[in-house]
């Protein structure tokens, strides 16, 4: 191959002579985006299409090259892997999760963001967003939803659920506290009212079945509402997302738009699609995830795949319940889980509501009163300081417990935002000291730094898939040579010394998990008190605890906070393999007992025997072999790393979901008890299981269950590494002379895609 350079016009791969209307529609999609950063974006795109432009000829090479029935198995790969890659994008959706109580301030936040001041239902004084909802960016000209609701089954099984929970035989009438139908039974009994009217929850669930709904429910599992304009989109999207009172579901729905908002218990989740926006980049999604769950096991099952699937998770707290908030250390303490075992990469604390003062009774408890404060303004923004101080040192504490004390999140400037949505839409304001602009610098950061990463990889897997049509041109003898090095026998070598490895790295886990087991079970007793047992009694208490059976012991309680029994149980387990599996996992630098430097040692001493072999080649002029085994070993390392990030969760959640398979059947029990002291003989169904459990060896199962996991995802990544590395050879050691003959010379399009290359590793 010849070290020719592709012309690139002007400094990033931009025309310098391109007329300004042209260069205008060319930013358009970046508009969210100051102009130094959309030079980068521009440069990017320009790349990406030399890219696709170098793909599609390659593959219109091929196909015009071999007719369908000339194709053997290797080429057809290959035309399938260019296929795949020039359709593809390379840019994967960034998810954005702000989760938070209820009325913390989370669509507050995002409209500020997006710059539309009430396109998610606000209100001043109580929770608003009653399912998850996402929003993201388009080429559309028009504002879109998809409503998405649960299935008919779906429904009939939370009907009968929520029937069981408010039924309320007569000897546990005398049970129950004034005003406990404020809360979660309350809830359950809106749900029934919005759908069957006043009264519902005084039915059968038989007879319930039987009943015509007062709401015509939709036959599809998804209504779709469009609007030209946001105040359009939002006027028909408010009925169905905004939380809706006892009083909104009790009037008769003899108008479309209260008939609108008797369907919100059927609602799983909602998808927003906005026109390309001057705040969002087209490319992340923003996701309002309400409270901490929900008591629809699907809902439920949405809320924890929504916070396991983001990129960036946003605990949002207002100011005044940001200290000593049980919900707000639940909701920090499950992103935490999301940051360890999920996709999460990045983790703030965004605090709401940060105009809200008392100036007076902040001078009288304020302790630097050497310093003087001129303005309330003042006030506010050397308190949203020591707020900042205080949260930043209290979540570093938190994740220090958890993560090697060099990991990458401990060593952000900025873990805390004091936010003001409320001040932001005020005139003769500096909008920077509501931080909202703060936030969008934020996006935009996390956008190109996910933009520039993937989009290497995409060039990547480009460069090996054309290095692969170049190479079936090779000769014979370039071909013996390789088959006669000894690199297959070599690799199967390394591979098994890699499993051994893995073993090791994983086997750190062993110390951890033993005392792990030991402290659950002198603990067990003592976490179920502190989760179940109230000082006060448990007046009141027992259809809340009702609901935690029925959910196999996990409970999203608009009282008390999410409340998962098997999570408590398997703590003591977590506390202490926590930093053992962040090191094991971390995909930021690591050390020898980290999986990602097995990886790339296993990498590297591959690529060397390659180079090895290929310097002895008896064709030294022709790199293209060598180029196409040590790139796609890249691809096949970085597609392997990308898939254990996506499995560690199994293995993290492996110890919760053993325990509660344990315990299923006591669950069950339990829900079923009614009559006098139902709370009190739930309870001890529960205590008494968990000690019998806990003796016949729950925890050492649980145990067994995360190594099997561990087992299981080494397996995978051996089976996976042998797999995909003999392909690769096989596809590297073939020779087709007929190819030889038809296909042109593909040199001008690895050069494009290895300039490309190049130019992204500099910038």
């Amino acid at each position: 191959m010849s070290d020719k350079r592709p012309e690139f016009s002007g400094a990033k791969g931009e025309d310098i002579n391109e007329p300004p209307a042209k260069k205008k529609r060319r930013l358009d999609p970046y508009r969210a985006f100051v102009p130094e950063e959309q030079e980068f974006l521009i440069a990017y795109e320009n790349m990406e299409s030399r890219i696709q432009n170098a793909l599609n000829t390659t593959y219109e090479k091929l196909t015009n090259s071999l007719s369908q029935d000339n194709m053997s198995d290797e080429i057809k790969y290959l035309r399938n892997r260019l296929l795949t890659l020039k359709e593809k994008s390379s840019l994967d959706p960034i998810y954005i999760g702000l989760v938070g109580s209820t009325g913390a301030g989370k669509s507050s936040l995002f409209n500020a963001i997006i710059e539309q001041q009430f396109f998610l239902p606000v209100s001043g004084s109580e929770a608003c967003t009653s399912c998850v909802v996402q929003v993201s960016s388009s080429q559309s000209k028009n504002y879109e939803a998809k409503i998405h609701l649960l299935s008919l089954q779906e429904w009939k099984e939370e009907m009968k659920n929520l029937v069981e929970l408010v039924r309320k035989p007569r000897a546990e009438e005398e049970e129950e506290e004034e005003g406990e139908g404020e809360d979660d039974v309350g809830e359950a009994v809106q749900k029934l009212r919005a759908l069957y009217g006043r009264h519902a929850e005084t039915r059968p669930y038989e007879d319930l079945l039987r009943a015509k709904p007062l709401v015509n429910i939709p036959a599809s599992k998804c209504i779709l509402l469009k609007g030209v304009q946001a105040k359009e989109l939002s006027d028909k999207l408010d009925p169905y997302v905004r939380c809706q009172s006892d009083k909104d579901e009790e009037e008769p729905a003899q108008e479309e738009e209260k008939a609108k908002m008797r369907l919100w218990p059927l609602i799983k989740y909602v998808e927003v699609t906005i026109p390309k926006s001057d705040m969002i980049p087209e490319g992340v999604v923003f996701m309002d995830i309400p409270g901490t769950g929900d008591y629809n096991s699907k809902r439920d099952e949405m809320w924890k795949e929504s916070i396991n699937k983001c990129s960036v998770i946003w605990v949002i707290s207002d100011i005044e319940r940001v200290v000593g908030d049980k919900v707000h250390e639940v909701l920090l303490t499950e992103s935490i889980k999301a940051y360890q075992g999920g996709m999460c990469s990045d983790i703030a604390l965004v605090v709401t509501k940060s105009d809200k003062l008392s100036l007076k009774e902040y001078l009288r408890e304020r302790k630097e009163k050497h310093k003087p404060i001129e303005t309330k303004q003042d006030a506010i923004l050397e308190r949203n300081a020591s707020v900042k101080r205080k949260k930043s040192n209290s979540m570093k504490t938190k994740l220090k417990k958890i993560l090697p004390s060099d990991s990458e999140i401990l060593n952000k400037a900025d873990l805390v935002y004091t936010v003001s949505a409320k001040e932001y839409w005020k005139e003769n304001i500096t909008k920077e000291e509501t931080e909202i602009p703060k936030l969008r610098e934020y996006v935009r950061n996390i956008y190109l730094k996910e933009k520039k990463k993937l989009l290497v990889d995409y060039v990547t897997k480009a460069l090996s898939i054309v290095l692969l049509a170049e190479n079936f041109n090779s000769t014979q003898d370039m071909v013996d040579h390789y088959q006669q090095s000894g690199l297959e026998g070599f690799v199967e070598d390394k591979i098994k010394a890699l499993e051994k490895e893995i073993e090791q790295c994983f086997a750190q886990l062993e110390q951890p998990l033993n005392e792990g087991v030991k402290q659950a079970k002198l603990s067990h007793q003592k976490a179920f008190s502190q989760l179940l047992t109230r000082d006060t009694g448990y007046r009141g208490f027992h259809k809340t605890l009702k609901a935690v059976c029925q959910k196999n012991g996990v409970y999203a309680s608009r009282v008390f906070a999410r409340i998962d029994l098997n999570v408590t149980l398997a703590q003591p387990i977590y506390d202490k393999i926590n930093p053992k599996f962040a090191n094991i996992f971390r995909i930021q630098k690591g050390t020898r007992a980290s999986l990602k430097p097995c990886l790339d040692m296993f990498k590297d001493s591959v690529q060397e025997k390659i180079r090895e072999v290929g310097k002895k080649s008896p064709v030294t002029s022709d790199h293209c072999k060598l180029n196409f085994f040590i790139e796609e070993t890249n691809v096949i390392v970085r597609t392997l790393e990308r898939e254990i990030l996506k499995k560690k969760m199994a293995v993290y959640e492996s110890l919760p979901l053993s325990i509660q398979s344990d315990l299923k059947p006591y669950y069950e029990e339990a829900a079923k008890i009614h009559g006098p002291q139902s709370c009190q003989r739930m309870q001890n169904t529960l205590k008494e299981s968990i000690e019998k459990k806990a003796a016949g060896g729950m925890f050492e199962t649980a145990k067994e269950k995360m190594k099997m996991q561990l087992q299981e995802l080494k397996d995978s990544i051996v089976t996976k590494l042998q797999t995909d590395i003999s392909t690769m050879l096989k596809l590297g050691l073939s020779h087709w002379e007929k190819l030889t003959e038809k296909l042109s010379d593909l040199q001008d399009e690895y050069q494009e895609i290895e300039w490309t290359h190049k130019m992204l590793q500099r910038m």
